[in-house]
């Protein structure tokens, strides 16, 4: 088959697939693999250039809408009329459903199968590190900083406070993404402060220009020294890799695990 992948995640579910060969072309913002660099790009996942999608030929585009604004793209693979699936899991455990979905549309589903099966058996295993821890601190986590966002009730970010032994300051809100401000996170006054902005690489953000926010300077978190500033590859995407993160915040979280 010839594959194009619309955004990190979909691109990195096709690698654990075993489908890399079969990939002609992704979007701007893929960064994993490192092999990553040879395939033709396509634009960036939020302005995807369908004109260069439709010259790769492919048999099947693997679009997304776990960003909002990415409806544009599926509208514009509709006009060109190209063959595509669309994966939004919400919820960590969809996606071993997604393995399922992307397994049988390329044509292996039984390896979909198996990489759901561990996906699911490696969940499990880190949910039993903390099934019984008595201290869950709550976690505030930023996708972005202006608009401020973060996750709500429906995002796979809440499944993972709980999974690693916390919570997530706004899992009571029900929606998948959530509109804030400084001043409304202040007031929850989370025990941690999490930053994973979405495409933004760590080296490029400014710890002090966060723990500086002034209505943060009474906030719990940045007087205990608990405002970290995390990898987005192993957050943000809604593929295997959130299961590095998770271990990673399980040692954050609960050194003494």
């Amino acid at each position: 088959m010839r594959i194009v992948s619309l955004c990190p995640s979909n691109t990195e579910l096709l690698v654990a697939l075993g489908l890399w060969d079969d990939v002609v072309g992704v979007d701007d913002d893929s960064d994993w693999p490192p092999a990553v660099d040879t395939k033709p790009r396509v634009g960036r996942d939020l302005n995807i250039d369908a004109e260069k999608v439709a010259a790769l030929q492919p048999d099947l585009v693997v679009a997304s809408l776990s960003v909002p604004g990415m409806e544009r793209n599926i509208e514009e693979l509709e006009r060109l009329g190209l063959p595509y699936i669309v994966l939004n899991p919400q919820h960590i455990d969809e996606i071993a459903d997604n393995f399922r979905l992307l397994g049988s549309a390329c044509g292996v589903p039984a390896r979909g199968q198996e990489e759901a099966d561990k996906f699911l058996r490696k969940l499990e295993t880190i949910a039993s590190r903390t099934a019984h821890v008595t201290y869950r601190p709550t976690l505030y986590w930023e996708w972005w900083p202006n608009p401020v966002y973060t996750p709500g009730r429906d995002n796979w970010l809440t499944d993972i406070s709980r999974i690693a032994g916390g919570e997530n300051l706004f899992a009571e809100v029900p929606t998948d993404n959530v509109k804030t401000d400084h001043a409304s996170v202040a007031v929850k006054d989370p025990d941690f402060v999490l930053i994973v902005w979405c495409g933004v690489p760590v080296e490029k953000i400014k710890k002090e220009k966060i723990t500086g926010r002034p209505e943060w300077d009474q906030m719990s978190a940045v007087r205990n020294n608990r405002v970290h500033i995390l990898q987005e590859g192993y957050y943000c995407r809604p593929s295997q890799r959130l299961l590095t993160g998770l271990e990673a915040l399980v040692n954050l979280i609960h050194p003494e695990l």
